[in-house]
């Protein structure tokens, strides 16, 4: 039993790390994509829309969506 105990203390640190390793890239991830969008709808608003507001409002919008549905994906992926 104590070496069974003894083998989920050493593996629990390793475990941990690579949760913190997932969860401090969520962030950048999150801004490059929302940044990524942005400019999307930076350039559709001069090409198609005479420099209105809205294509960047709409892609704003869909990259914080989307962004939010990938890291709620990687939380439910990553176990405690």
């Amino acid at each position: 039993m104590e070496d069974n105990q003894h083998n989920k203390e050493n593996q629990n640190p390793k475990k941990q790390l690579k949760n913190v390793a997932a969860l401090s890239g969520i962030a950048i991830q999150m801004g490059v994509t929302i940044y990524l969008f942005v400019i999307l709808g930076k350039w559709l608003d001069a090409t198609y829309n005479d420099s209105k507001k809205l294509y960047i409002i709409i892609m704003t919008l869909l990259g914080v969506g989307i962004s939010l549905y990938v890291v709620l994906k990687q939380v439910n992926r990553i176990k405690y």
